[in-house]
This record gives structure tokens, sequence and C-alpha cells, in this order.
């Protein structure tokens, strides 16, 4: 109880009455391992998120949870159940990828169909729930909150899956999170999501080079002319 009691009530103070709240640094530092085992295609990557998951849903519903700031980001807050319940799915599916092959997961393109349905379920998921949040209190602007809860949960699903683009999706919810989230007053989430920017960026030619290299090494298994015509 003690520890807990410290999660919840511990800040980084600075000089002129500035502070962060230690749970979101540390939600933040299990989100940044999390990102960095996935790149590497490690299964911990996905508990260790959960974890840091868990600690920003605390933090983003601040007026429930206590915290000294009180703009509630609902599509942040929710976001973070959906990396929960997601994050169980693509563990599983890499942990089962994992018990079959040497990685436990073999980055690849999304098809041609994949990348319209991605683009449609983020835009038209992020118009469906700004007047959602909007009516349940979230911080403005409505629609960036909604854009990033919809670009969270289509980036994890991407990355279960294995598509390379996934990281691009991360890309396009960074773009829009780092102003709503300074403008809200996370300025330790802002910060990361800057860093984020350029990891996920890293991690897509990353996963592009690995895709390349697999396929390179199935051009090169399959003998000239085989399936060919005698």
């Amino acid at each position: 109880m003690d520890l807990l009691r410290w999660l919840f009530d511990a800040k980084l103070e600075f000089a002129g009455g500035g502070f962060l709240l230690w749970r979101e640094v540390l939600g933040n530092l299990f989100g940044l391992a999390s990102a960095l085992g996935g790149m590497r295609r490690k299964v911990w990557a996905w508990p260790v998120g959960i974890i840091g998951n868990a600690l920003l849903f605390t933090v983003f519903l601040g007026s429930v949870f206590g915290s000294p700031l009180y703009a509630n980001l609902l599509g942040q807050a929710g976001r973070q159940l959906m990396f929960i319940a997601v994050s169980v799915y693509g563990w599983y599916r890499w942990q089962q990828a994992r018990n079959a092959e040497a990685a436990a997961v073999e980055p690849r393109w999304a098809s041609g169909r994949n990348r319209l349905l991605l683009a449609v379920g983020l835009v038209g998921g992020t118009a469906l729930l700004t007047p959602l949040f909007n009516a349940l209190g979230s911080y403005p602007p409505v629609w960036a909150d909604a854009w990033i809860f919809m670009g969270s949960l289509l980036a994890t699903y991407g990355m279960a899956k294995g598509w390379v683009e996934f990281w691009l999706i991360w890309v396009a919810v960074d773009v829009v999170g780092v102003p709503l989230l300074f403008s809200a007053g996370y300025y330790a989430s802002a910060f990361m999501y800057i860093f984020y920017g350029a990891f996920t960026l890293t991690g897509f030619f990353v996963w592009w080079r690995i895709r390349n290299q697999h396929t390179a090494q199935v051009a090169r298994a399959v003998p000239a002319g085989s399936g060919t015509a005698a």
C-alpha cells in the first residue's frame, strides 16, 4: 500500500513550481522499452507495454485518480485500455509464432486492401469518435484526441499482424499528439512523443530492411527456372 501511495503522489519537482508526475515518467519509460522490444521483435515487448499502459491510464484521467493535472484526455486514457486489450492479442500471436519460428514475427507489407481499410478506419473512426469524446468532456481540440485513439488502435493491431506500415501510423499519431499534450500540460508525454516520432521512423526502416532481406533470401532459395515448364 505504501508503494501504491507513493506511486500516486510522487512528483518530480522543478524550480518555479513546475513538476512532472512520476507515474507519467515511468509509464512513458515502459512504453519506450516496449517500442524498443517491438522493433527487435521480442515477445516481452507486449507485457512491458501493458505495465506502461496501466500507469498512463491513471495519469490521463487526472480528476478521477486525484492527479494535480485535471485535464482529462479521454482518448489518451481510453487508448491505454485499448492497448492492454490488443496487447494481449499481440502477445499471444507473437508467442504462438515464436513457437513455430526463430523470430516472433516476420515483417510483411499490408495488402492494398488492408492499407485502404487502415486509412478509412483512421479518418472515419476519428469522425465518429469526435462527437462522443466532446460529449464526455475531453480536452480540446477533441478531434485530435479521437485521432490519437484511432491511430493507436490501428498501429497496435498492425504491429500484432506484423505489417511494416504500422510504424507510419505511429508517426501520424505523434504529429497530432505532441501539440495536444503540450497544450494540456502533459510535458513528459509530449517530449516522449517527440522522441517516438524519430524512433518510429527508424523502426519503419529497420522492418523494411528486414522484409527486403527476407525477400532476397527466399529468392536465393528458389532455383533459377524452377516452376517453369520443361
